[in-house]
């Protein structure tokens, strides 16, 4: 299916926060503390010039199209979802290999529900 060309930019960024997920995870489960570090390094720089900017983006033009009861939830997760990724980012700055693994996991299955089930909702709204 192709995505309404105002989510098309955001859901390219997704190919590139799903190889971040994958190398993160990797890293972690390699038990390599260099590699771990690296990861946790360029998790970081990642979060800071394309994730955090990507959230903003979803938050401040495409959630407030949220005002629904029935797109609540939706609204929710989402936001729960980017709160509880940048909450991870003081474990990464300790290069904590269990946050490496958890911001992998949790990266991977925000960007599945946003490709899943917030992008088809918000382009029914737009």
């Amino acid at each position: 299916m192709k995505r309404n060309p105002a989510l098309q930019p955001l859901s390219r960024e997704h190919h590139s926060a799903l190889v971040l997920a994958k190398t993160c995870e990797r890293a972690a489960q390699s038990g390599d503390t260099v590699r771990v570090n690296q990861a946790c390094q360029r998790a970081i720089q990642a979060f800071a010039n394309e994730l955090d900017p990507h959230f903003r983006i979803e938050e401040q033009t495409f959630l407030p199209l949220l005002k629904s009861p029935e797109t609540q939830a939706l609204l929710q997760r989402t936001l729960t979802d980017h709160r509880q990724l940048r909450g991870l980012l003081t474990g990464l700055q300790q290069n904590d290999v269990e946050t490496l693994n958890n911001f992998g996991k949790y990266l991977t299955a925000h960007v599945r529900f946003e490709e899943r089930e917030l992008f088809p909702v918000i382009e029914g709204l737009l």
